[in-house]
């Protein structure tokens, strides 16, 4: 029991941490690539899996820190986590689900509680949310940024 409670607790402190806007979020001028590129997509992988998942970001900071990592800028906290939203979306072909775009960080370390392969919660997906990725919340722990993809084509996602 008190495991449960350690874990749940946990879940919370990482779940505020990485729904926490920066100080600067909102100010203007705080980047000149919010206006040019309002969002951007990037694919992440989960060793040893073959599966990529691909999400898309509109909060300039976090365009600009997932660039960071695939640059090697930034290498403290370069793991995706987010909100599943249980719907498929036209940039991420293949699965039923998706990130959440507002909801999307990067982190180190996470608790168990939050990680699951892509195919896993494919699988899973109607758990998610419950026992099953508490709030939905999604924290593959060997995820890997790879690239940031092109927009898709065709009618706005």
């Amino acid at each position: 029991m008190r495991r449960v409670i350690t874990k749940v607790g946990v879940l919370t402190a990482v779940a505020m941490l990485a729904f926490t806007q920066p100080a600067d979020a909102g100010r203007t001028g705080t980047t000149h690539r919010a206006t040019a590129e309002p969002e951007a997509y990037f694919e992440f992988d989960y060793p040893p899996a073959p599966d990529r998942v691909v999400f898309k970001l509109t909060d300039p900071d976090k365009i600009r820190e997932a660039r960071d990592i695939l640059s090697g800028a930034q290498s403290d906290r370069s793991h995706v986590l987010g909100r599943i939203v249980k719907r498929p979306a036209p940039y991420n072909p293949g699965w039923s689900y998706h990130l959440d775009p507002g909801s999307i960080s990067f982190f180190a370390f996470a608790i168990e509680v939050c990680d699951a392969s892509p195919r896993y919660v494919e699988d899973h997906l109607d758990e998610a949310g419950g026992a099953f990725l508490p709030g939905s919340i999604w924290c593959p722990w060997r995820s890997r940024l790879l690239r940031e993809v092109p927009a898709p084509q065709g009618p706005a996602s």
